[in-house]
C-alpha cells in the first residue's frame, strides 16, 4: 500500500490548498471558488476532504450520510461523495489508502455508503472498485445507479434511496431542465454551453441549483451535481460539453418528441 502523505483540507487550509478537480483548468476557476464555498459551509457538518499530497486528482470526499447531498437514507452511515485517482497514479495503491481514511473513521459508524452505476460511468465512482473491497449493492435506481454499502454494525438498517428517485420524472414538460450543485467545480462553466446549445436549437432550458442540503436529500435524481432531464425524463447525469449536447439532442428529441 502506498504510504505517500495525505493533507486533509479544512476551513484554515483551503484557500492555500488545491481541491484536485479541474487543478489545472483555468475556464473552471469560478466553479473552483464555488466548490470551496460548498466545502467550507460543509466542513462544520463533519465533511472530509482528504487528498495524497500530489498535484493531480487522488482524493477523498465523504461526510455523514444524515447531511449527504443526495436522496439516501442511511441513518448513521458515512456517505462518500467522491473517491478518484487518476492517470498515472492508479494503480498504485492510492485508492486503497484513502478508502482506508475513511474505513477508520466509519469504525464509529454503521458503515459506509456510495452511489455508483450498474456499469462504469462517467463521473461515478466505480462500483467494481468497491465490491472489491467488500462493499455490496443494496439499492437501484432507474435508469442505472446503484448504492453501495459496507456495514461497520451488521445490525444496522440497511441503506435505501429514497421514493424521490424512483420514478426519474419532473414535471416540466416544455424542454430541458438541469439540477445542479456547486459540488462539481466543472458544471459552472459547462452550463453556459448547455445554455448556448439548447438557445441555438430552440429548446426551453430551465436550470435549477441546489442550494441546500433539504433540497438535496429531496432531488429526483441521486446524483445531484448535475442531472438533466428533457420533457421531464432523466437523460443523463454527464456533464453537457457543447458536442456532446450537439451528438446526442437528436436521440431525445426522436425518444421523447419536439420541445414544447
Amino acid at each position: 500500500m502506498s504510504d505517500t502523505a495525505i493533507i486533509t483540507l479544512n476551513s484554515n487550509n483551503i484557500e492555500q490548498q488545491h481541491i484536485c478537480c479541474a487543478i489545472s483548468d483555468k475556464k473552471c476557476a469560478e466553479g473552483v471558488r464555488l466548490k470551496k464555498e460548498w466545502l467550507q459551509e460543509r466542513f462544520q457538518e463533519g465533511l472530509r476532504f482528504k487528498k495524497l499530497d500530489v498535484r493531480q486528482k487522488v482524493f477523498i470526499e465523504y461526510l455523514p450520510a444524515d447531511y449527504a447531498w443526495c436522496p439516501v437514507e442511511a441513518p448513521g452511515y458515512l456517505f462518500i461523495n467522491c473517491l478518484w485517482v487518476a492517470g498515472s497514479f492508479k494503480g498504485k495503491g492510492h485508492g486503497a489508502q484513502l478508502l482506508a481514511e475513511c474505513l477508520e473513521e466509519a469504525q464509529g459508524a454503521n458503515g459506509i455508503v456510495a452511489v455508483t452505476g450498474r456499469t462504469k460511468k462517467p463521473y461515478l465512482s466505480d462500483k467494481s472498485y468497491f465490491l472489491h473491497n467488500g462493499f455490496q449493492v443494496c439499492d437501484q435506481a432507474p435508469p442505472y445507479f446503484e448504492l453501495v454499502v459496507l456495514k461497520s454494525n451488521e445490525t444496522a438498517p440497511t441503506p435505501k434511496f429514497k421514493a424521490t428517485v424512483q420514478s426519474q420524472k419532473v414535471e416540466f414538460s416544455e424542454g430541458l431542465q438541469l439540477f445542479y450543485t456547486a459540488q462539481c467545480p466543472y458544471t459552472s462553466y459547462y452550463i453556459g454551453e448547455l445554455e448556448t446549445g439548447a438557445q441555438e436549437r430552440g429548446i426551453p432550458l430551465q436550470v435549477r441549483r441546489i442550494m441546500t442540503t433539504e433540497e438535496a436529500q429531496n432531488a429526483p435524481t441521486p446524483y445531484t451535481s448535475y442531472s438533466l432531464f428533457y420533457k421531464g425524463h432523466f437523460i443523463t447525469h454527464e456533464i453537457m460539453t457543447r458536442n456532446k449536447f450537439e451528438k446526442s439532442v437528436e436521440g431525445w428529441i426522436e425518444k421523447y418528441g419536439l420541445p414544447g
